[in-house]
């Protein structure tokens, strides 16, 4: 059995798209070419990869299979023009990160600044995902690395830890709880709750700690940073969870209070997640070495 790398990241493309004519057009074929390089490789495979109808495309179970497949063997293929680029083991190459709404927004830009501006070779595409999707994503091969916080169950994945935060509460000055010097998860939602938007790793597990409370998390309003939670805080909007970082440093110019949570899962390991580390390529190791150095 013979594979076409071409015809491997043309599926990838396809299989990532709406459609089969957005998957060509990334591939810069033809929709028809496109289309019978996919029916050559179903009939190589004997099996069929794709449900197509008007609304797009679809992959049938052996195309999961397939992609799972191919975005390994593609990650492999670009790990080893990396290897034996011209600028060196660590100076060029492409990084795609998977990471948490806290990693996204808070140190990955200023981690990222610094090492990407020693290395004028190297590109990185980070995508904020939800927990399961960022384990699934380095298991699949879809990522490089993914950066996690809190409990971790990868099996098949190196887990490595390499810093500490903590969730707090944040509250306006002359707030009812204001002068707490700490406060169950419970309590709080008694009161309305400022929260990230849909879909950030951060609301996701609140709802889940709710949910397992038999409790309701009422959310005044949903905002795309934390710096945005905390105006909404100062103005007097309502309350809010954050890391503790975030809050640390907003405080310094934003008028809050800020409140330990008696819980334990308040306390969040940072991980990061790879396949194999010795086998990634000089730049993904380097960047998890910066890393390691602490955040």
């Amino acid at each position: 059995m013979h594979f076409d790398l071409p015809d491997l990241r043309l599926f990838i493309h396809i299989a990532e798209s709406p459609s089969l004519t957005q998957g060509a057009r990334k591939a810069f074929l033809s929709p028809a070419a496109a289309s019978a390089r996919i029916k050559a490789l179903e009939s190589q495979l004997g099996s069929r990869l794709l449900y197509r109808d008007s609304r797009g495309v679809e992959l049938t179970p052996a195309g999961q299979r397939l992609l799972q497949h191919a975005r390994l063997i593609m990650r492999q293929v670009d790990y080893l023009k990396s290897e034996f680029t011209e600028y060196g083991t660590d100076a060029a190459g492409h990084i795609r990160i998977f990471a948490n709404t806290t990693a996204v927004t808070e140190f990955l830009p200023e981690v990222l600044a610094g090492f990407l501006a020693e290395r004028p070779g190297v590109t990185v595409d980070l995508q904020e995902r939800l927990s399961r999707d960022i384990v699934r994503g380095v298991l699949d091969g879809a990522a490089d690395l993914g950066i996690i916080a809190g409990p971790v169950q990868a099996p098949g994945l190196q887990v490595l830890h390499f810093s500490t935060d903590r969730l707090v509460l944040a509250v306006p000055l002359g707030h009812a709880l204001a002068q707490r010097q700490s406060v169950s998860f419970n309590d709080t939602l008694a009161y309305q709750h400022i929260g990230l938007h849909e879909g950030s790793t951060l609301l996701s597990f609140l709802r889940e700690q709710v949910e397992k409370l038999g409790g309701n998390l009422a959310l005044r309003i949903q905002v795309s940073s934390f710096e945005a939670i905390c105006r909404m805080i100062e103005g007097g909007v309502g309350i809010g969870i954050i890391p503790e970082s975030a809050a640390r440093r907003h405080s310094r110019t934003m008028q809050l209070a800020i409140l330990q949570l008696d819980e334990a899962w308040a306390v969040r390991e940072r991980s990061m997640l790879v396949r194999e580390l010795d086998a990634l390529p000089g730049s993904v190791r380097a960047l998890i070495d910066r890393l390691k150095q602490g955040v």
